[in-house]
Formats: structure tokens, sequence, C-alpha cells
């Protein structure tokens, strides 16, 4: 079907409706970004209460109510006005915007597409005074409590065509009921309730930010989450990251705010996600709700109508210092988390007299491939080895008799008085071992060949062996290669006939200013067309990998980040391969010495909560469960 023919017109001045509708096409989408606009607006307005009112969708009507400091009568045609705000007024104002409202134009463009009354009443007036329309309105008397109501009423009214594109009742209401989510989520100093069709749906009273996530996000996040609070110079990052247990199918539990204001950012989500590599792969999202807090003039909010991204003056150290605060803030285990880190204990203190050292030994190593070969070992359960000895261990200062001195301390409440047996080494500052140096506790036997049955002070502890000693190793060969690294070149792999592929201007360009970024990273991707990339060099540990796949990777991250963090995540992928393979399998069976071992090496090593896949490696039921379960005083 043919293209209607254009209609030639002389060039003229739009009427300032027209202007108004065009506007309102960008601002007021849909009913929730009505709510997005009117909220930020209250909140400007030093709100502590405010009220969310919606009918059929918020298509028929969308009003709320606040008790910020109001509006004065005569200024109310002004807030209708297009450009008109009190919240900028110079360019310097522009670059230092630190509210979350400032365009000046949200109530206009609402105003010409749906009927709109303004209420408000300041703090020091003797009643509320109103205005209904637009900014040619009429200010009138009216009745209201202190603050603001502005009700918006029949939505696209004057423009029937956009109305038909809005989708069912059910369908806008939720987008207006997680508008509502996202920013109570980010306030939980302000008090927000929010009704549809004369029905209370939700209402959150003034708590603490960890309250608050959990009533909006749910118990099961509740339950399994991290909280976070470091800064660096000007950048300040806290909220909560989810354990990978907390993972979903979508991403949506995923809340990120930039100086209080909701964001999706391309680089801050990167970011997380490159630091969830080590615990979370797959297709799984991670769950987070994390407040990014710096300078206004470090950050550009002015980017995009509805304000949803952002633009970093410096991006790539604010996705640098996002990355390793969320990584930091995964490493620790449960323990370490909660306040009862193990005390450092030597692997000495741990395994029989005269046993393999289970840590391995870097500067032994000669490279990757004798890493991978059986005399690596960073395993106490290699075949032939002392671990794998059924007999029982000697009673002279090994894990046995640690394990039973230590056992008694678990038959009272009160931390251990006395010194350590003979034979056993204090830990480096030499105070008597307590119940919590022992997180994990000890291990009591093993079932179905599967799981490590142990008691610690709280209760019984389910250890998935498998699952723990595959992050065991994971972890152990990636240090032994990182610290190999430091000071050497990455080793490369040199193609012997180079793969060639068809690439855009873009990418061409990309390859070719970033020539050294690459080479860095591995990589010689040279043009040889105006349209055609060929790869000659991959790094060694990513040979096997589709080199073509690779570079466009590669240079799609150094063209959006300025950088790259491929190479470690493919790299990461193989370690995790390899721990898993060589990770001790179901239906070993293990010696209380080994299973003790274990426990004691989760308790010192980064992440040892989840495998790497991001399945968990233990967990704990405490007394009162198991109280609960025999019915137990009652």
């Amino acid at each position: 079907m043919n293209a209607p023919a254009p209609t030639h017109r002389p060039i003229q001045q739009l009427p300032d409706q027209l202007i108004s509708q065009i506007a309102a096409g960008e601002v007021v989408e849909r009913p929730s970004a009505v709510v997005k606009e009117l909220l930020e607006n209250a909140l400007d307005a030093g709100a502590t209460q405010i009220t969310v009112r919606l009918e059929e969708g918020g298509v028929k009507r969308i009003a709320i109510t606040d008790n910020g400091r109001g509006i004065e009568p005569e200024q109310l045609p002004l807030a209708l006005a297009r450009h008109a705000t009190s919240k900028i007024a110079s360019l310097h104002d522009l670059e230092h915007v630190g509210t979350l409202g400032f365009r000046g134009e949200a109530l206009a463009s609402i105003a010409s597409v749906a009927a709109v009354r303004i209420t408000s009443r300041t703090p020091n007036a003797a009643h509320a005074w109103e205005i209904v329309g637009s900014h040619e309105g009429t200010v009138a008397p009216s009745s209201g409590a202190f603050g603001t109501t502005i009700d918006v009423q029949d939505l696209y009214f004057n423009t029937p065509a956009r109305r038909k594109f809005l989708k069912s009742e059910q369908t806008e209401y939720g987008h207006c009921a997680e508008v509502v989510r996202r920013i109570a989520l980010a306030r939980p100093d302000v008090s927000f309730s929010l009704t549809h069709n004369g029905r209370t749906i939700d209402h959150w009273n003034v708590s603490e930010a960890a309250k608050r996530s959990a009533q909006i996000l749910g118990n099961d996040f509740a339950e399994a989450r991290l909280p976070l609070d470091e800064a660096a110079g000007p950048l300040r990052l806290h909220g909560y990251v989810g354990l990978p247990t907390a993972s979903k199918a979508r991403a949506d539990g995923q809340f990120f705010y930039v100086n209080g204001r909701f964001v999706r950012d391309k680089l801050l989500v990167h970011a997380v996600r490159a630091a969830y590599q080590d615990v979370l792969h797959g297709d799984r999202f991670p769950c987070y709700v994390l407040s990014l807090d710096l300078d206004p003039a470090l950050v550009d909010v002015n980017v995009h109508p509805s304000k949803i991204e952002v633009r970093f003056r410096d991006s790539r150290a604010v996705h640098q210092f996002v990355f390793h605060a969320v990584q930091r803030t995964l490493a620790q285990t449960s323990a370490t988390a909660h306040g009862s880190a193990p005390a450092p204990i030597s692997a000495a203190e741990v395994r029989p007299t005269g046993t393999p050292v289970w840590a391995p030994r870097p500067h032994e190593q000669t490279s990757f491939g004798a890493q991978l070969a059986p005399t690596f070992s960073p395993s106490p359960f290699a075949p032939g080895s002392r671990w794998d000895d059924p007999r029982p261990a000697p009673s002279q200062g090994g894990v046995a008799q640690r394990t039973e001195a230590y056992g008694a301390l678990f038959a009272s409440n009160e931390p251990a008085k006395a010194a350590a047996p003979v034979g056993v080494p204090l830990s480096a500052s030499d105070r008597p071992l307590s119940n919590d140096d022992f997180p994990l506790g000890f291990a009591l036997a093993q079932l179905h060949g599967i799981y490590i049955l142990a008691q610690n002070t709280k209760g019984l502890v389910l250890v998935d062996m498998h699952a723990a000693h595959e992050r065991i190793l994971y972890e152990q060969i990636k240090n032994a290669l990182d610290a190999r690294a430091e000071g050497e070149e990455l080793q490369v792999q040199q193609l012997l006939i180079p793969v060639t592929f068809y690439a855009d201007a873009i990418e061409v360009a990309t390859a070719q200013d970033h020539q050294e970024t690459l080479k860095a990273l591995g990589f010689d991707i040279a043009a040889l067309s105006p349209t055609t990339l060929a790869v000659r060099t991959v790094p060694t540990l990513l040979k096997n990998a589709d080199a073509q796949t690779l570079a466009r990777d590669v240079l799609r991250d150094v063209r959006e980040f300025g950088g790259s963090r491929v190479l470690i995540e493919r790299r990461n992928e193989l370690l995790g391969t390899l721990a898993c393979h060589t990770a001790v399998r179901a239906n070993r069976i293990l010696s209380n010495q080994e299973m003790n071992a274990l426990l004691r090496q989760m308790e010192i090593t980064e992440r040892s909560d989840q495998c790497n896949h991001g399945r968990p490696t233990w967990v704990q039921l405490e007394i009162a469960a198991l109280d609960k379960l025999f019915l137990r005083g009652q």
C-alpha cells in the first residue's frame, strides 16, 4: 500500500495548545507517567505523607494529595504554564539539579490532555485556593488541609487517538502501582497510601529502609539480602543486594536510584551484573535495591524527557566503584556478614600432622596447564593423600583431638575459658577460642553421600559437599591465576587462519581507535577494509571460544564502557567448569576429618555461601525450628 503523499504547507508557528499536546506525547506516555511526575513534585515540596487515588487504572482519575509546603495562590496559574518552575533559574542550576522534577512542563502537558484541578494551601494561609483547567483559569478560594491536591480526570479526553493505544484497566493500574512502589522504596521517610476504585491497596507508614524494602519486595528478599554501604570520594553506594538464591527469571527485582531518582542505566546494570558473575550464571537476574549518591554536578539527569536515563561525567569511575562495592559485599559469607567472622586459622591447624596443605601454593605453579594437572592438587580429597585414608587420624594435635576439645564448647552458651589443649595452637591474638570462632560448627555425619550434617551453636547445619567444595576450588584456582598473572603479560593464541567477518562502520572505528586497549585484553583485531575486520589473536584462555562473537562482544563493551570485562567473565566461566568437574562428587564417603576440614575452609573462603552456579552451599536449621517440628514446648 502506497504511503500518502506529504502535504506541502508554508512554515508557520504552531498554536500553544498543539505545542503542549506534542510535549505531552513525550511526558505523558500513559497514566503511570502522570503518577510519576506528580509524586516527584510532592516529594520536592517536602511532603511526608502522600495519598494516591486512582480510578479505572488512572485513565478516569488520578488524585494525589500531599502535606508539603503548598503553592501560593498567585503562583497557581504559573504552575500550569509551560516551562515555568521554581527549581531552576539558570544554566548553573540546570547543571546542579538536586530535585526530582525541574523541567517545568509536566503540569502544563498534563493539563493539555486532561481535566486538571489544583487545590493548595500554604502553612500561613487561612484557607486553600484552587485553579481549574489551564494557566488561563481563575484562582478561587476553596477548602482543604495544608499541602496540595492535584486531581487529573479523563486522561486523553481531547486526543481520542492517544487513548486507543492504552491497555486494559488492570494493565494501566499495574504500571501506576509499580511507579508508586519504586518511589516508596526510595523514600522510607515518607508514608504512602495507594487506593484504586475506592479500595485501599497498599499503605506504608514511615519506617526504616530495611522494613520498607521487606514490605514492598517481600520476605523472600528480606531473608536473602546483604546490606551495602560504601563510599569513595564523592560517591556513596548504599542499600541491599540479594543473594543468588533470591534471583529471578526476570529483571523486575532490580531497583537502582541515583540521587533518589529511579533510573534504568545500562552502565549501572552492567556493573552490578558483572559483580554477580562469580555467584550467578545463566539466565537468572539478581535482585537489589541500591542508591548511588554523588555531587549533582557529576551527573546529567537532563538526557531523557522522562528522566529515566542519566549520564555520568566519569562513567568509568562510577562503573568501577559500583562493581567493586557490590563484589565485595557478595564476597562475604553469612558468618562475616553478620559480624561473626571466623578467626584466622592456618592450614596446619585444620589438618592432621604431615598431610598436604589444602591451600594452593601459587609460587609452585609453572603454567596454567600444570595447574590443571593432578600435581596441582588444591583438594584434600585427592586420591592417595592422607585425607583419603579411612583410618582414624593421629590423636596428637590433629583435627580429631581439636574436634573433641572444641566440641565441648557447644555444651554451654558461655565462651570457652580454658586454654587450648596441648599441641593445639591458639589464634594469632592468643585469646581463648569461643563458640563464634567456628560458625559452621563440627561434622556429625554424612547423609546419602551428598550432605554433611554439622552441629553449631544455633542448631543443625546442612552442607552440600559438592557445591561447597566447588566454590572453594573455584576461588583457589582463580586466586592462583591472579597471583601468577601479576606483572606478567597476558598469554595470547595466534590464530593460524585469521577469522574475518563483516562489521559496520562503528565497529571498524572502535577497532582502530582502541588498539592499545584491545591488545591489553589479548586481542589483535585489524581492519581489512571499511566493512571487514580480522581477528588474529585471542587470549589463550578463550582460544576455544567463537572468535567472531567474542570480538563483537569486546568491541561493544570497549565502545560502551571504555574497557571490557568480557575476558574476566569468560575466564571465570572456564574456571567454574573446571571446579565443577574437579570437586568431590556425590556418594564419596568422607571421614570426619575431611568433613571438618571442608567446614573450616568454607569459613575462610569468599562467597562460600553459594557455588559458582548460584546454588546455596549450606543452610541453617535452628533449634527453635527443630523444636517446632517435634512440637516441643507446646
